[in-house]
């Protein structure tokens, strides 16, 4: 019985998910940030927009540092919801308000540009497509959806950079099904465009460069250490390699003298 109440529940959840995760917008490709100053301003918009209601409980503030950043700035510019810089990203809103306002608890974002790495592209790519693809749409509760993930909880927390846009869409004939009666293509409801309303505080060109650094920090922040770890890649390859031809100089002298 217990078991299939199990099993009833995941049932109940599994039109759900697959609305989450189903979507053939095409991502566009995140620019590359590195750059300490792109990473620094991603930091900031981070825990300006995104910490309000999404944790990040696998980073502590004082790893920022490692951006450039010096304590006193941190204190001063993204300590908000926290007392001291060795703590960790949480929030404080509790699982139990989140539900009532959203319908569910907004992921924590320690690794999300890892967790969304598909064969459709990068993390990186699904993130700079999802932050950039919010339109207006009355018929959500929150009012907003989203290209990349359709019918989607969240409202669109950077509306004011961004602006108000809305999508456009056109019927076409569907390839693949047709209409058992008429025998003809069924109608389906394509993306066209998007069409601004009202203007933001940034350009279409600024928001997009701002979007791209705030990719660049999760993509940081899902594992810090990269810049690091890149950057000594070429090295470590390169000890390998002439550690390698020592080996096989040293084997070739041993085995000359064996006849």
């Amino acid at each position: 019985m217990n078991f299939l109440k199990k099993l009833c529940a995941v049932l109940a959840f599994a039109p759900a998910l697959a609305m989450a995760a189903g979507s053939n917008f095409p991502l566009d490709t995140a620019p590359e940030r590195t750059s300490l100053a792109s990473l620094q301003n991603g930091a900031k918009l981070f825990v300006n927009h995104c910490l309000n209601c999404h944790a990040a409980s696998s980073m502590r503030y004082n790893r920022l540092k490692d951006l450039g950043l010096t304590e006193d700035q941190i204190k001063l510019n993204l300590l908000f919801s926290a007392e001291k810089v060795g703590e960790l990203m949480n929030i404080s809103m509790s699982p139990k308000d989140a539900k009532t306002w959203f319908g569910g608890v907004p992921p924590d974002l320690s690794v999300i540009a890892r967790a969304k790495s598909s064969h459709a592209g990068t993390g990186a790519d699904y993130l700079y497509t999802y932050l950039r693809t919010f339109y207006k749409d009355d018929s959500r509760p929150t009012g907003w959806n989203n290209m990349a993930f359709p019918n989607i909880g969240m409202p669109h927390v950077l509306w004011e950079l961004q602006g108000v846009q809305t999508a456009k869409f056109v019927e076409v004939d569907d390839a693949h099904e047709k209409d058992e009666k008429t025998g003809k293509p069924k109608k389906v409801h394509k993306f066209e465009k998007f069409e601004q309303v009202t203007p933001g505080k940034m350009s279409k060109a600024e928001f997009d460069e701002a979007m791209a650094d705030l990719v660049g920090y999760l993509n940081w922040m899902a594992e810090p250490a990269q810049v690091k770890r890149k950057a000594i890649g070429p090295w470590v390859v390169m000890f390998m390699s002439l550690l390698t031809l020592f080996a096989w100089a040293l084997n070739a002298s041993y085995w000359k003298e064996v006849k």
